[in-house]
């Protein structure tokens, strides 16, 4: 599998959750508040959103390559980090798995005990579907942004990421609920994966690292990162279940 088809991917499963998560508040708001105010909210951070795609595409554009890598490449590592320890954390039931379905009751709850409308405008449907929105969504431009340009495939990586969100609000308007049987947690670890090795490989890269085997060396870093999370689950799961009947005799 190419750098393209990694990218694709990367940016596919990235934004698929995103999506997912930012679906669930907006439907949540919008069932109990209505759908008006809600729309409006998600209308203007997607503006937004527009706005800082066309400021940050071009600005990038100016950076050295060299340089541009080392910088996305620390940043991917970060963020892959963080997604990959959530995941293990999950996985290993040291954190309890995200659950749709209880964000999406938790939503609800809170939307409807927020005060009622006393305007043409709900800003509480506003604030929170601007908020949700442009929160994940920046989420989503930045693996974009990063994957595509650290490699000159920005439009593989905005394709996978369009994909994607097409495939969620589109599937969300047929079944108008939450998507609570995406295993977002699985996806999650996948993403965390690919952001982790697509970040050790630019990194390096950028400070003039020659991988030996060029692609080939990114998909030994996934196998490594991969193998190692698994092992790690499988070391927390241990002591998690040692740790378990200690604390039953005391």
């Amino acid at each position: 599998m190419g750098h393209a088809a990694l990218a694709f991917l990367t940016a596919f499963l990235a934004s698929g959750v995103e999506a997912v998560e930012a679906l669930t508040i907006v439907l949540a708001v919008g069932v109990v508040r209505g759908w008006r105010s809600t729309l409006i909210g998600v209308g203007a951070a997607g503006g937004i959103l527009v706005v800082a795609v066309a400021l940050l595409g071009p600005a990038l554009g100016h950076v050295p390559i060299g340089t541009l890598r080392v910088v996305v490449g620390v940043l991917l590592l970060a963020f892959g980090l963080q997604w990959l320890r959530k995941a293990i954390l999950r996985s290993s039931g040291f954190k309890e798995l995200h659950d749709e379905d209880a964000a999406y009751a938790k939503e609800r709850g809170q939307a409807g005990e927020a005060a009622a409308a006393g305007s043409a405008m709900d800003w509480y449907s506003f604030t929170v579907a601007f908020k949700g929105v442009l929160l994940e969504g920046l989420e989503v431009i930045f693996v974009v942004i990063a994957l595509g340009t650290a490699q000159e495939r920005l439009g593989v990586a905005a394709l996978g990421a369009a994909a994607a969100i097409v495939a969620v609000v589109a599937t969300g308007l047929l079944v108008h609920r939450p998507l609570s049987r995406v295993p977002e947690n699985s996806i999650k670890f996948a993403v965390g994966v690919l952001l982790t090795s697509f970040g050790c490989f630019w990194a390096a890269e950028g400070v003039g690292v020659d991988w030996p085997g060029d692609e080939l060396a990114l998909l030994i870093l996934i196998a490594y990162f991969g193998l190692l999370s698994v092992a790690l689950i499988r070391v927390l799961r241990y002591r998690s279940s040692a740790v378990r009947p200690a604390a039953a005799r005391t």
